[in-house]
């Protein structure tokens, strides 16, 4: 059998930077494990307290240390145990994956070793940056692990760490909007941009957009400032900074979130707002608002978009409802992903009862996304990065916030069973098992399943009895979509064991 051969480790040490390249490996050694294991491996009984797998690719032993965050992988070799740093991680995963699809990849390991790189970039900004106050802020850009099953969730298109930091919500970013002035007649708008035009003043003639810094580094626009088509308006008078999503940034003295594209591969995709999901995108945003017009749950509606007509995917900006109008009154929201990751005064950390936190937290985020399916057919993306939870002042949480309608899906559009499928990825598989498994960790009395069963059990939805009883749950195989190069939005699903269904 062919070896990949493993670099001698390391010793330890005391140096700072030490330090940071410890963290940053462990950062990305987790996620890496986690798809390459859930979508390339077969589980094997344990040894030594730690789990052992056989390789799909070509039969080999790997075996990790935890199960919900996997570390100190280390391989089966001529008998014995031996350590995996990240950079040999990458080699044997691309060695299994050329073995197990046939095809070969050179952009993906740069992507992983991108992504680990970015972490420690990440990790020494964060040491010098001010914390926020601000204990939404926190939450949205506590992400420093990222997606918890994806092989380069920090990956920033290759670039130099110069050129996307300023930017980076991992390191506190703060920053203003550039303004554009785009001719009149190139300009094309549809739905409710009004806000754009309170941002600043445009000269007779030509219309006000706002652009991201980091977007006009990455696209050619000299032709249409030389012939006057776009002319630069000077920045915005106040900052903004960027959510998760790194490309939506949000106005606090605005009370205003913005979309734009960005032209890096970030997970799965070139994260450009694209001309095929603008063009649907009011009559998603539509479902999605009539789904949440009565009740307590929010829905951020994306009102509106403006771009060029010379540049119409590369200067996008979708206009998003901001939250005070959505809140309920005290109540503080908090990125759902950041209750995962963990953030200084995380309510997760601080529950007086996690039982009963827990219960408040799926009485507020499950009905709302099953209600919107059965009676609206709206399929949300309920995934943890487009979750917001408010809290009251306890920490409590009293209110969900769901948002971004490029993501969402209508019945009428997709077959009931897809549809179906889809929002137990993102509602069940996404979310609610990473926070279960967030709040075991810290509670481990607390018996999760057993409260996510009893919420499910409330609901009058056919699916539901199937989901509670079914042996298995679609996981998504991000790894294996990058390594072969399919489309983002092409997801293709693994069963992965169903911990609602009763031993």
């Amino acid at each position: 059998m062919d070896r990949v051969h493993l670099s001698p480790p390391s010793a330890a040490c005391a140096d700072p930077d030490q330090d940071v390249v410890a963290r940053a490996d462990a950062h990305a050694v987790a996620p890496l494990l986690n798809c390459f294991l859930r979508e390339v491996a077969e589980p094997r009984p344990g040894t030594d307290g730690r789990r052992v797998y056989r390789l799909s690719g070509s039969g080999r032993l790997l075996r990790v240390l935890g199960e919900r965050r996997p570390a100190e992988p280390e391989l089966r070799v001529a008998g014995a145990w031996q350590r995996v740093g990240h950079p040999d991680l990458i080699k044997l995963v691309a060695d299994e994956l050329r073995r197990y699809t046939g095809v070969s990849n050179l952009e993906l390991p740069a992507e992983m070793i991108d992504s680990r790189d970015a972490v420690a970039a990440l990790l020494t900004a964060r040491a010098r940056a001010t914390v926020p106050d601000d204990p939404y802020q926190r939450s949205e850009q506590s992400l420093l692990t990222g997606h918890p099953h994806h092989p380069a969730p920090k990956a920033r298109g290759g670039g130099p760490v110069a050129a996307w930091l300023p930017y980076a919500p991992e390191a506190h970013a703060r920053f203003p909007l550039t303004l554009l002035g785009v001719r009149a007649d190139a300009v094309v708008e549809e739905g409710d941009t009004a806000a754009l035009d309170t941002l600043g003043e445009a000269p007779p003639g030509y219309r006000l957009l706002p652009a991201h810094p980091w977007q006009l580094g990455l696209v050619d626009l000299a032709p249409a400032f030389a012939d006057g088509r776009l002319i630069r308006l000077g920045t915005t008078g106040f900052d903004t900074w960027p959510t998760a999503a790194i490309r939506t940034l949000y106005a606090p003295e605005r009370d205003l979130f913005l979309k734009f594209s960005l032209d890096v591969r970030i997970t799965n995709d070139i994260r450009r707002l694209w001309r095929h999901d603008l063009l649907k995108v009011r009559r998603t945003d539509a479902a999605a608002t009539a789904a949440f017009a009565a009740g307590r749950a929010a829905w951020l509606s994306d009102r509106g978009y403006r771009t060029a007509d010379f540049a119409f995917e590369e200067l996008a900006v979708l206009v998003r409802d901001g939250l005070r109008g959505h809140l309920l009154p005290g109540a503080t929201p908090l990125l759902a992903a950041g209750l995962v990751e963990g953030f200084d005064g995380s309510p997760l950390d601080g529950a007086a009862d996690p039982a009963l936190w827990w219960e408040a937290y799926l009485a507020q985020v499950v009905p709302p996304a099953l209600e919107a399916f059965a009676e609206h057919g709206v399929v949300l993306e309920a995934h943890l990065q487009n979750t917001l939870v408010a809290v009251d002042a306890q920490g409590m949480p009293v209110q969900a916030l769901f948002r971004d309608a490029e993501g969402v899906k209508l019945l009428t559009d997709v077959e009931r069973a897809a549809g179906w499928e889809r929002l137990v990825y993102c509602l069940v598989v996404n979310h609610l098992v990473e926070m279960a498994g967030a709040l075991a960790e810290r509670h481990p009395a607390v018996d999760v399943w057993a409260a996510v069963r009893r919420e499910l059990a409330r609901h009058d939805l056919p699916e539901v009895a199937g989901l509670l009883t079914a042996a298995t749950l679609p996981g998504k195989t991000n790894l294996l979509l990058r390594w072969t190069n399919a489309d983002g939005a092409d997801a293709r699903y693994r069963p992965l064991p169903n911990p609602l269904a009763r031993p």
